[in-house]
């Protein structure tokens, strides 16, 4: 399967670095390149087999219209492509459907949303439809738990430091990403509320999980927890500034825990530079 990008003006509202689709993209063939690539793949026919498109826009959309743009392009060059002699049997319109990261109530498309929008199209042409739409199916369904290490402020801002780190959790400091941020139980009516960032212990500024959060003044040793933690969270983790990889564990329905994967230790570590 192959893609092609497009240079008609979908633009999804998303972060640069999730943005796929567009003209400064390393991804996808250019439209005036796609009489090239197919004449490159008539001449290599042992080779390459020519079954599908893909396109993929990016990540984080919230609306299902731009997809059905994006599927009326695809069924175009189909056309195409299949006018000279390829059995294109799949369209792949890729992922990106969001998520409420905001927690805000907001209804947002699903799967079967994004499928219901291009349904007919790719049904009119006889095409069978692939959809990645993994985020939108789990980021929800995880989180990271933390300790509270201390509160300090340096005058200007209040810092809650944690355990937790851009070591286990990088998309606020890659992408600016929000995730949102709660006290795993509430603190003491007593507490003062301010305005924190919430920070690791890692030895760059950029290591936060969370910026200008209004919270209750934790004590030491309080659990934060850290939503949405499902999707491009432990795939995306290191072991940077010797941060270990945190064990996981799954909770049923009932409340029951059960370890689901080990967390790491220095000595898993080292194992990679023994008996070299």
């Amino acid at each position: 399967m192959f893609s092609f990008g497009s240079t008609q003006m979908l633009i999804p509202q998303v972060h640069p670095y999730v943005a796929t689709g567009n003209k400064n993209s390393k991804f996808g063939i250019r439209n005036e390149k796609l009489q090239w690539f197919l004449d490159a793949v008539k001449a290599h026919p042992n080779e390459l087999k020519l079954v599908g498109a893909h396109c993929h826009l990016g990540s984080t959309i919230t609306k299902v219209d731009i997809f059905r743009d994006a599927a009326v392009l695809m069924v175009n060059y189909i056309d195409e492509i299949r006018s000279q002699g390829f059995e294109v049997d799949y369209l792949n319109i890729g992922g990106g459907l969001g998520i409420d990261y905001y927690h805000s109530g907001a209804i947002l498309p699903t799967p079967r949303d994004l499928i219901d929008t291009v349904r007919e199209l790719v049904l009119s042409r006889d095409l069978n439809l692939i959809i990645e739409p993994g985020r939108s199916l789990i980021a929800n369904t995880c989180c990271l738990v933390n300790r509270v290490t201390g509160v300090k402020t340096n005058g200007t801002k209040n810092f809650v430091v944690i355990d937790g780190s851009m070591a286990e959790l990088i998309r606020p400091s890659l992408y600016d990403a929000y995730q949102h941020i709660e006290l795993v139980s509430p603190a003491s009516p007593d507490a003062e509320v301010s305005t924190f960032d919430v920070v690791g212990p890692v030895c760059e500024s950029a290591d936060f999980l969370g910026k200008d959060r209004e919270l209750s003044t934790p004590s030491k040793g309080a659990g934060l927890v850290v939503h949405d933690a499902g999707a491009y969270c432990m795939s995306m983790a290191s072991t940077y500034n010797l941060k270990m990889r945190p064990p996981e564990y799954w909770v049923e329905e009932d409340g029951s825990v059960s370890k689901i994967r080990h967390g790491e230790t220095f000595e898993d570590h080292i194992r990679f530079f023994e008996g070299l």
